[in-house]
């Protein structure tokens, strides 16, 4: 006879490891709720195999020991509360999710937890352009060695506003029925011009016709992307110079701050565009919608350690029964 050993499950003595494996497994696709009216058990040892489960995951795949980091922020309630999360991009998982808001104080806690010897070894700070997290990273004894990188979507966001602003001018220039080509067409303006369709792009091509303001505009947000494939930092600053010179004399006030801001931040743009420092934006964009679709299955996570763990393991492999 075989005896399985169930010191794992030693607050749940009841449970075997396989079965509490095949219980997180099931966690990982539908709620406690679901998993709990599935097997015929009470949701509250569901969660706990669940919690016991995740533990594991995270026993296993060892402490963080990141060289590139994402850094990000979160809303988790009304009233703008927010919480800090980082990510270790080469490995593709969030290490920590916490603070008591975006400050600096909090992000100083991820670095005191990380440790000075692991800070030391980070090479690249990935962020949006939020003061108190480079603040915070570049401390002595924090990450000053790191390079900063700003996000690419954060950068982008600032250009689409600018170009909202000035559809927005434009309908309030117009008169009459010129106003028609423009009203509807902020998200089609928006939009870069490969991903539209066929009746998207023929709606601009009707706008542009009659509006030179905002073709040409559309035609600067459009080339901006070409910033990002740049491997060399003089080419993507002989690019940015030229992109900014053609703001002359257009009229879009708009675009001219964003150019202001971009000037204001290019040390974290340059630095992305060395060949070696490409990182995967995708993956820190994608994980905020990660922890909202875990916070809409959930409810909200009453249990905050729940809610942790859940963060921290939902890119982990899962455990074989």
């Amino acid at each position: 006879m075989k005896t399985e050993e169930l010191d794992w499950l030693a607050n749940l003595p009841r449970y075997t490891r396989r079965f509490g494996f095949f219980v997180g497994n099931r966690c990982r696709e539908s709620n406690v709720d679901a998993v709990a009216e599935e097997l015929g058990l009470d949701w509250e040892p569901v969660k706990n195999l669940d919690k016991l489960y995740m533990a594991e995951q995270l026993r296993i795949a060892g402490s963080p020991e990141p060289t590139v980091i994402g850094l990000d922020e979160i809303a988790v309630g009304k009233r703008h509360k927010y919480r800090i999360v980082v990510s270790d991009l080469l490995a593709r998982r969030p290490i920590c999710f916490g603070g008591k808001d975006r400050s600096e104080a909090s992000l100083d806690a991820f670095f005191t937890w990380l440790g000075p010897e692991k800070s030391s070894r980070i090479r690249l700070a990935v962020m949006d352009m939020w003061k108190a997290f480079r603040k915070s990273t570049l401390k002595p004894g924090h990450a000053p060695q790191a390079r900063i990188i700003y996000y690419k979507f954060h950068i982008i966001g600032h250009l689409g506003k600018a170009m909202d602003l000035v559809r927005k001018r434009e309908y309030k220039r117009v008169a009459g029925d010129d106003r028609r080509y423009i009203k509807g067409k902020k998200y089609t303006l928006l939009t870069r011009w490969c991903n539209l369709n066929e009746n998207g792009k023929e709606a601009l091509r009707e706008l542009f016709r009659i509006n030179r303001r905002l073709n040409t505009a559309y035609l600067l947000k459009e080339s901006f992307g070409q910033l990002w494939h740049y491997v060399h930092p003089g080419w993507a600053r002989r690019f940015f110079d030229r992109w900014r010179e053609s703001l002359c004399d257009q009229g879009l006030p708009s675009f001219e701050k964003f150019a202001m801001l971009v000037e204001a931040h290019w040390d974290g743009i340059e630095a992305y565009c060395h060949a070696d420092n490409k990182v995967a934006f995708g993956f820190v964009e994608g994980l905020n919608n990660h922890i909202r679709a875990i916070q809409r299955q959930a409810y909200g996570f009453h249990d905050q350690e729940y809610f942790l763990l859940k963060i921290l393991t939902f890119m982990l492999p899962k455990l074989p029964i």
